[in-house]
């Protein structure tokens, strides 16, 4: 049902904030670093991988499906609908329509300037946002041309966030178990 997606498999850098405590939480929320996505989004990274590298960047993922339990988890520690989508309604995360992304140097690895980290839930996250350094913001617009060019679509408070085009009803939200990817902690 979902397609892993490994640095083998897509030539894409992965660091899964949310498999470590970098995040919103504190604590990591994932029991092991993996990533996946539903078939539809693959393809599509897939096609912003093929955008990226001529350009001599590839693509960092910070997270990708997120099961159902885990949306809770970053709900119960910042229930701001704003930035983490209400789990009764569904994350296109959930859904494995959705990918939080950056852009890095090809050959050193080394991160674009976005003008604000991962999961910065202040105004200066959102497209379009002058309050940032004019580098940081053609590198928010070379991350958001490759993206949509390949078919994504957009969130406008988080420069990092794409997903499917209308996931909702389409995609399902899928729990850790339903989608196999064992990436929760088993429960004590």
């Amino acid at each position: 049902m979902l397609t892993e997606i490994t640095p083998e498999s897509y030539d894409v850098d992965l660091h899964l904030a949310y498999a470590t405590a970098d995040n919103i939480t504190g604590r990591p929320i994932y029991a092991r670093s993996a990533c996946y996505l539903h078939a539809d989004a693959a393809t599509l990274l897939g096609r912003a991988v093929g955008l990226a590298r001529p350009l001599g960047l590839r693509l960092r993922i910070l997270d990708a499906f997120r099961p159902a339990e885990a949306q809770w988890k970053l709900w119960e520690a910042q229930p701001n609908p704003t930035f983490v989508a209400d789990p009764r309604r569904g994350s296109p995360h959930s859904m494995a329509a959705a990918v939080d992304l950056t852009l890095v140097d090809a050959v050193t690895g080394t991160p674009l300037d976005m003008g604000t980290g991962f999961d910065d839930l202040r105004p200066e996250s959102e497209h379009g946002n002058q309050d940032i350094s004019p580098d940081a913001q053609r590198h928010r617009a070379l991350l958001l041309g490759v993206m949509t060019t390949a078919g994504w679509d957009w969130y406008v408070k988080e420069w990092w966030h794409y997903q499917l085009f209308k996931p909702r009803g389409t995609y399902p939200v899928l729990t850790d178990r339903a989608a196999g990817t064992h990436l929760m902690p088993e429960a004590a």
